[in-house]
């Protein structure tokens, strides 16, 4: 798989099973979707440069390495993003958040835009894009282009279930975009259904069905 980073901790890898549970109610679905993006944000961010800084400790000076003020933006594809985000931040609370509301035309079978805001500053920040489930790759690619064409030069897809046919779409459309994933499942269904999948991520996230 070419620009794919699939988990295998075993941290990860338990809470996933417990996110694929269908007995796992909204509360604890909710949590374990923090849980996981938290744990999957410290090797998305693996490579933020850092610089070295003088401080004093209660005994001496110290030279140490800190962030070089790389400025990072987080964006979650609405709606299911969204539960990716506090653990993002819990890791990275300078990040700026953006949103991007994409629907499936029911006849088209292509994503639409009905919203999209990104930090004033966009351009100049490391974006990671947050969605869940990588099913057919149509969001993801189109939110990918929606960054570039506002300027947006290094950017990240984080999500926690994909399928190959998602892989394969964003390797094609982006290239130059890393995946980060902590599962990699078996197809999508007729549905467009990641199988085995865990269903609507939305849906068991806010509790709408």
């Amino acid at each position: 798989m070419t620009n794919v980073t699939l988990f295998d901790h075993p941290l990860i890898q338990h809470k996933v099973a417990m996110l694929r549970d269908k007995n796992t109610n909204t509360k604890d679905f909710r949590e374990l979707v923090t849980e996981i993006a938290m744990l999957m944000g410290y090797e998305a961010t693996r490579d933020l440069p850092l610089k070295e800084v003088e401080i004093e400790t209660p005994i001496s000076k110290a030279k140490v390495n800190m962030l070089s003020g790389k400025k990072v933006g987080i964006v979650p594809i609405l709606r299911a993003g969204i539960g990716m985000v506090d653990g993002i931040l819990s890791l990275m609370p300078f990040a700026k958040v953006g949103h991007i509301g994409l629907f499936r035309d029911e006849k088209s079978l292509e994503p639409v835009e009905y919203y999209c805001k990104f930090p004033k500053d966009v351009e100049e920040r490391d974006i990671i894009i947050l969605d869940p489930m990588l099913a057919t790759g149509g969001s993801a690619s189109a939110a990918i282009k929606l960054a570039k064409k506002s300027g947006v030069k290094n950017i990240k897809l984080m999500c926690i279930i994909a399928a190959p046919q998602g892989i394969k779409k964003i390797n094609e459309d982006h290239p130059d975009v890393h995946i980060f994933c902590a599962a990699l499942d078996e197809k999508l269904n007729e549905n467009g259904y990641i199988v085995p999948g865990l269903g609507d991520a939305g849906d068991r996230l806010f509790g709408t069905k």
